[in-house]
């Protein structure tokens, strides 16, 4: 509801980002251009080192590579996009990475440190790093790293920073609150009203008589050459690598058996045992039970002296495992070995002593190797077709890696090339309009797009089933204008478009003059000297737009930046047409009375309170550790990669 606000009041500091594909790790700090604390010209050092904080240096590399990966993101929307339109990031990444560094300096100081198992744990769950079967892979991983351009030691930097990030500001920000005091006004904001008028000026009553000449159009053309950019286009070639391409033995009898026997927990008999359980610290007290339980009579009435009631001692229907998760193994081999109404103990565990007694014995389920033979083939099977495509990409890789080309590579391992026509980073086609690059191989898509000239081409995974592919780039189109004779139409569709816009504005503008004079709003527009609907009246309350669920009016979002008797000028794209804006009064709002709207204001400024505490979190560390800037090499590193 307070969504606006939430929006005036964002900070650096937003939520952990633990994904590593973002790759952008800490880029949110940056986000309010954070000041550094200490800035310097340099002294004492590199020529590489852009900034120095608490000993720890952030250098032009990783500026570098942190450009090249923002790049890579920014390509996936735009595909034609070149280093130059980085520069309104380059601060904010330079931002990031101080204070990035900051927090890995401020952890060190104070012998705050990750361990590589916590790091560790991470990685492995980079969908990318994972195998056939869902757990972590060494190659899986390498080739990931491949594929994201980085090290190792970058992603660990990464992930190291974030962790930080998590451990180093959650305890800043976890119990920030927001003073009644503080969100009333901003309530009482929500609950004012405004009235004004709004005319409306559609282009279309300036169209008429409108046509282009060659020269015309040849112009616009020019001037707008960016508007009718065709994106890059690529011819790609690749080849699946499937299960189903890779042959393997049956299964031998001796296999089958091993694997039966190996899973007594799939075919074996599925016992089930009712079961009542005293759990005591020592082992004499355990005893106790044990001779009460034994002596006859309820197991609860026996373990009642120990303090322990019915509903403590009632463990109902266990199974081996199930039991064995609760009690530990050493327990669970004893009482599973145990008759029916036998009472086991006091056997000990990590839990303490414990005493308990079979109530009753259920069996039941279980398979014999003949009936299990046929989905033990197939299990096995499927193993073996995984384990030989591992094998199969790997070989491919590895003939790759000796300089072997796409189509070498697939000879030697007899794949069907497919290649496409000439396509756009979203798989469509402008020669083929029929074509669509298959959905399950979009991998393969971004991946073709990514790739240089001259890259080795890229093994990627399709997914669980569908194995992997390799593709490479056969063709590379850059990104340039559509020859105007192929697109004469539109352009002058556009001419005539932009020249109305241009008449319909000098209107409004003219109207909004006179209208700031004094005159009338509904005058001014009489004057204009072309046929205009008449101004209507318009009223809203600030939290009616806060709370639309329709995209709110230009006209009436403007009506709440004007002083009462001002008028602006406003484009209106629901109709395309102009829109004149005059406010005619304000209605203040009160939310003395509005005890749940002042709640939620409350709540709804949390977040940014956080945020805020966050951010100060972050420049006194800073502060403490001392911060200095190498401007001359941070000026050098802008202009060698973005340019002037």
């Amino acid at each position: 509801m307070l969504a606006s606000f939430r929006r005036l009041s964002k900070s650096t500091v937003g939520t952990i980002i633990m994904t590593v594909f973002l790759l952008l790790i800490l880029a949110s700090f940056a986000a309010g251009d954070i000041a550094n604390v200490r800035s310097g010209i340099g002294f004492g050092m590199s020529s590489s080192t852009l900034a120095e904080v608490g000993g720890e240096d952030v250098t032009d590399r990783e500026m570098s590579d942190a450009l090249e990966r923002r790049l890579a993101n920014v390509r996936q929307q735009q595909p034609n996009a070149e280093y130059a339109a980085l520069a309104p990031d380059f601060e904010p990444l330079l931002a990031s990475l101080i204070d990035q560094e900051a927090l890995f300096a401020f952890a060190n100081k104070y012998d705050f440190n990750l361990s590589k198992k916590l790091v560790d744990a991470q990685i492995a769950n980079i969908p990318g790093a994972k195998g056939l079967n869902g757990q972590f892979s060494d190659a899986a991983y390498q080739a990931w790293l491949q594929q994201q351009r980085m090290t190792d030691q970058q992603v660990r930097q990464l992930i190291g920073a974030g962790l930080l990030q998590q451990m180093l500001l959650t305890p800043p920000i976890a119990n920030a609150r927001v003073p009644v005091g503080m969100a009333t006004p901003y309530a009482s904001m929500l609950l004012e009203a405004r009235q004004g008028e709004v005319a409306v000026i559609p282009t279309a009553s300036f169209r008429t008589g409108m046509t282009p000449t060659d020269a015309d159009l040849q112009r616009f053309y020019t001037s707008n050459r960016a508007r009718y950019m065709i994106p890059e286009q690529r011819m790609l070639k690749f080849a699946r690598i499937t299960p189903d391409q890779v042959q393997v033995p049956a299964p031998t009898e001796l296999e089958i058996t091993d694997y039966y026997k190996a899973h007594p927990e799939l075919y074996g008999s599925q016992e089930s045992r009712t079961l009542s359980q005293a759990v005591v610290p020592d082992q004499k007290t355990a005893a106790a039970i044990a001779a009460r339980a034994r002596a006859g009579g309820a197991f609860a009435a026996a373990a009642a002296p120990a303090g322990l009631s019915p509903q403590d001692v009632a463990l109902g229907e266990q199974k081996r495992d199930q039991f064995s998760s609760l009690a530990g193994p050493k327990v669970a081999a004893a009482v599973f070995g145990a008759k029916a109404g036998e009472v086991v103990g006091p056997v000990q565990s990590d839990l303490g002593w414990h005493v308990v007694k079979v109530e009753s014995i259920k069996a039941g389920g279980g398979k014999t190797l003949d009936q299990a033979r046929g989905e033990i083939v197939a299990k096995l099977t499927a193993d073996k077709r995984k384990e030989g495509l591992e094998d199969l990409v790997a070989k491919i890789q590895d003939a790759l890696d000796d300089g072997n080309n796409f189509d070498q590579a697939a000879a030697m391992a007899k794949l069907i090339v497919t290649r496409t026509p000439l396509l756009v980073a979203d798989g469509s086609s402008r020669q083929d309009p029929a074509f669509r690059f298959p959905g399950e191989l979009a991998p393969v898509l971004k991946s073709g797009f990514e790739m240089e000239p001259n890259d080795q081409p890229v093994i990627d995974s399709i997914g669980q089933e569908g194995g992997y592919a390799m593709v490479a780039p056969v063709q590379i189109i850059s990104a340039a204008p559509a020859p105007l004779a192929q697109i004469k139409d539109r352009v002058a569709k556009e001419w005539i478009d932009n020249q109305a816009m241009a008449r319909a504005r000098a209107v409004a503008a003219a109207i909004v003059a006179k209208a700031d004079k004094g005159m009338p709003l509904a005058q001014a527009v009489a004057q204009a000297g072309v046929l205009l609907p008449a101004p209507r009246p318009v009223s809203a309350r600030r939290l009616d737009l806060t709370m639309s669920q329709q995209p709110v009016p230009e006209p009436v979002r403007m009506m709440f930046n004007l002083m009462p008797g001002k008028s602006r000028m406003v484009a209106d794209p629901r109709v395309e047409a102009l829109a004149v804006v005059q406010l005619k009064t304000i209605i203040p709002g009160n939310a003395g009375a509005q005890p749940t709207l002042v709640a939620k204001v409350q709540s709804d400024f949390q977040q940014a309170v956080a945020d805020e505490y966050a951010r100060q979190f972050l420049v006194a560390v800073k502060a403490k550790l001392g911060v200095k800037r190498n401007e001359s090499a941070i000026a050098a590193e802008r202009k060698r990669i973005i340019g002037n």
